[in-house]
């Protein structure tokens, strides 16, 4: 490579110092993200409390990667869990192994698993890694629980999975502007989505 080479190149990098920045100042500044991210699990509950889990395990059957582990038990007829004959005793996700695909929210028969739009959080131990039903169940108010080593940002916990799913099962455009789930605690029920076909949902 001659001289003449290297002071073009060392032009064309002093160039680009005088060039508009395209990176944003991360974590401060974040980009918008998507309405159909796929990030973090939760599961929900319905409007009165009462959690949307049956302990079918469709969830862990469909999976992937093989990271979700899910044991049911029959309701206590005294104070039942969910409004079915069982419920989700035990459900474990693995993310060091979760690839994100949504097929555990598809393959769900009450929407009880969804995912949120948080896709930032970290581990300092393979345990933490291991979420638990105590830490995905929302809370009382609905909401998605925050951990310690997530950074949940406004409207994370927004247009979920299954809001994405419910107006057009399997993408058929029939189903445009069709409210077709159950309400969550916290939400109520989601409005439809805007029209598959591109229109504005009227």
């Amino acid at each position: 490579m001659g001289l003449l080479d290297s002071v073009r190149g060392f032009g064309l990098t002093f160039g680009k110092l005088f060039d508009e920045r395209v990176t944003t100042e991360y974590p401060a500044e974040k980009r918008e993200k998507s309405e159909r991210l796929h990030g973090r699990h939760v599961l929900n509950r319905y409007e009165d409390g009462m959690e949307k889990c049956i302990g079918c395990e469709l969830c862990a059957g469909v999976c992937p990667a093989n990271c979700i582990y899910v044991r049911g038990q029959d309701n206590p007829a005294d104070d039942p869990v969910s409004p079915g004959e069982r419920f989700g005793f035990v459900y474990e996700i693995n993310y060091l192994r979760c690839i994100h695909c949504d097929l555990c929210v598809e393959a769900c028969p009450t929407e009880a698993i969804t995912e949120s739009k948080l896709f930032e959080f970290s581990f300092t131990s393979r345990d933490d890694a291991i979420y638990t039903k105590d830490e995905l169940l929302v809370g009382d108010d609905g909401k998605p629980q925050q951990l310690p080593w997530e950074d949940w940002r406004d409207g994370e916990d927004q247009h979920t999975s299954a809001w994405m799913r419910a107006t057009a099962p399997s993408g058929d455009a029939s189903y445009e502007g069709r409210v077709a789930w159950a309400g969550e605690l916290g939400y109520g029920t989601r409005d439809p989505e805007v029209g598959q076909s591109g229109g504005d949902g009227d």
